[in-house]
């Protein structure tokens, strides 16, 4: 079971980063996904998940209208994405992809990746 995480990086504000995660060894396809992130001295928050059938997602307040979380099921692996525009330096944080069944912020998830670190510069 691996969920690789990647596409972090070091962008000025107001740039853009697109993360993807990979994820395989089990079904991930019929899995709920997400992204959370973790700043510095802070908690682990939300930003993003969608629905395995992709009929449902939900975003941190933070990441709405900057932030767009996608994905795609191929046969043994599930692809997830997070576009993020206009980025600021608050938004600097470690960036976790999960899986899990319910896509809710709060569901239990099952699966965490490893993170990509996003640094953004003032």
């Amino acid at each position: 079971v691996q969920l690789q995480a990647s596409g972090g990086g070091l962008v000025q504000a107001g740039g853009s980063l697109r993360l993807s995660c990979a994820a395989s060894g089990r079904t991930f396809s019929s899995y709920d996904m997400g992204w959370f992130r973790q700043a510095p001295g802070k908690e682990r928050e939300f930003v993003a998940t969608r629905s395995w059938r992709g009929d449902g997602t939900y975003y941190a307040d933070s990441a709405k209208g900057r932030f767009t979380i996608s994905r795609d099921n191929a046969k043994n692996t599930a692809y997830l994405y997070l576009q993020m525009n206009s980025l600021k330096p608050e938004d600097t944080a470690v960036y976790y992809c999960v899986a899990g069944r319910g896509y809710a912020p709060k569901t239990a998830w099952s699966y965490w990746g490893q993170g990509t670190q996003v640094t953004v510069s003032s």
